[in-house]
């Protein structure tokens, strides 16, 4: 078999020779094996030039088995979803501050040297003393009218006689019968209310004491009640509140009644103070309910004069500065979820929406701040969140409101909706099909969508 020389016709590359005559066609030269590598690399790589520019694909070819694939973040992954029918609301998220509410002054209704205050942070209960004056104690009563007058006389009526009676009733003291709203009401004088409301042994004496010793006692007492030469506290007269016309209870009001007034000797006795069955404004100090103690005022030995101390509720709450343009999202019994500092997040409640509109030059920021409204947010804590919550005093939050709600409508991932040449939207059906819809509220990655479409559609969507 003759060594063959002629010329190969490669459909790639053409025709050619062994550059050198004496080569055979078989051998490998390596010089020229590296050439004919260079030139199909050049004119593969310029292959896939052209066929970027004209069809606008690109098919990679794999050069050897590790050559890397495209990588997956360049290409758009496609999957589909189904129409379905739900409420959607949209939300606003704001900056809150968690903490023990606005503080109350208490200012002293009693003069002398204060001689014991609580700490601060200590919880004051109802019927225990919030601080003592002269060693007297200024105790809790819960209520919403503080005592302003002294309340010496039976048949005296007021809502502060109200409060008198419901706490003792709730410390477990029997405080009687107390007449209903409607009824007319006499002022009795002072004396014959302490001798009906005083002690069993003073009560006993004057029994055995036949009708001449009762005549001489209330002579005796009644020029005492006259006299204008001793204070109405030492005397047992009237205070000036007090007043002989009968008086018609009114709704919220309640009686000072000769059993009300047994029931404040016997609570005097447990709270070793001068059995008197009159209560001075300074025995008791008002307030809506348990509170803490914020900051002390004065200290042991000061004299009992201004504010004293300050309190607040026991309960945590969210105040939030918010926006006049952010209104429709804040209405009363809203419900909120607040974010803590860490990250735990709970339930809460919208309890008041102020109605004073403030500036931001009055809120300390700069003269063309939106106007805000402050919007209190009480916490269900739960079992749970009672811990987070009572972790810190106070703490910046994050609180996020329901805005806008559509109930019962159609929606789809936001991915879904194609955007349309001539203006609007449509979803794309598996099969290519385009339906042309109308776009609602968008709310938590979803989108209100109307138009010819049914729950349970599938459509094309990106994931």
């Amino acid at each position: 078999m003759s060594r063959h020389t002629s010329k190969v016709r490669s459909p790639l590359y053409g025709s050619r020779r062994p550059s050198d005559p004496g080569q055979e066609f078989g051998a490998v030269n390596p010089d020229a094996a590296r050439q004919r590598s260079a030139r199909r690399t050049a004119l593969i790589a310029g292959g896939v030039v052209i066929a970027v520019a004209a069809g606008g694909v690109v098919l990679v070819p794999h050069w050897t088995q590790t050559a890397r694939s495209p990588s997956k973040a360049a290409t758009a992954s496609v999957s589909s979803a189904m129409v379905r029918r739900t409420d959607l609301s949209d939300s606003v998220s704001m900056d809150g501050t968690l903490d023990h509410g606005s503080p109350r002054a208490i200012n002293s209704s009693s003069t002398g040297t204060v001689t014991w205050l609580p700490a601060v942070g200590a919880t004051i209960r109802r019927g225990h003393p919030l601080y003592r004056v002269d060693n007297r104690p200024a105790v809790v009563f819960h209520g919403s009218t503080p005592l302003y007058r002294r309340l010496d006389t039976v048949g005296m009526v007021g809502p502060d006689v109200r409060v008198v009676a419901d706490n003792l009733r709730a410390l477990g003291y029997d405080i009687g019968v107390q007449p209903p709203a409607g009824a007319l009401v006499a002022p009795s004088r002072p004396d014959a209310a302490q001798e009906s409301a005083g002690s069993e042994e003073s009560e006993g004496a004057r029994k055995s004491g036949g009708a001449e010793e009762s005549e001489e006692l209330g002579e005796a007492k009644g020029a005492e009640a006259t006299s204008g030469s001793s204070s109405p506290a030492a005397s047992g007269s009237p205070s000036p509140a007090a007043s002989s016309v009968p008086q018609r209870v009114q709704p919220g009001d309640s009686v000072l009644t000769q059993g009300l007034m047994a029931a404040i000797k016997r609570w005097q006795r447990d709270t070793r103070v001068p059995e008197t069955s009159v209560l001075e404004p300074g025995d008791v100090v008002v307030t809506t309910g348990t509170v803490r103690v914020a900051q002390l005022k004065v200290k042991n030995g000061d004299a009992a004069s201004g504010e004293l101390l300050s309190v607040t509720g026991t309960g945590k709450r969210v105040t939030v500065q918010a926006s006049e343009g952010d209104s429709s999202a804040f209405r009363k019994g809203n419900t909120v979820e607040v974010t803590l500092p860490d990250g735990s997040a709970l339930p809460g409640r919208i309890s008041v929406v102020g109605t004073m509109i403030r500036s931001g030059s009055e809120e300390g920021g700069d003269a063309g701040s939106n106007p805000t409204r402050t919007i209190t947010v009480v916490l269900d804590e739960g079992r749970k969140g009672t811990a987070a919550v009572r972790s810190v005093d106070s703490a910046p939050v994050q609180v996020r409101f329901t805005g806008r709600t559509r109930k019962d409508v159609l929606v789809v991932p936001v991915g879904a909706l194609l955007a349309l040449s001539e203006g609007g939207y449509a979803v794309q059906l598996r099969d290519g099909k385009l339906i042309k819809v109308t776009t609602g509220l968008f709310a938590k990655g979803l989108v209100e969508i109307s138009g010819s479409v049914t729950a349970g559609t599938k459509v094309v969507t990106t994931s």
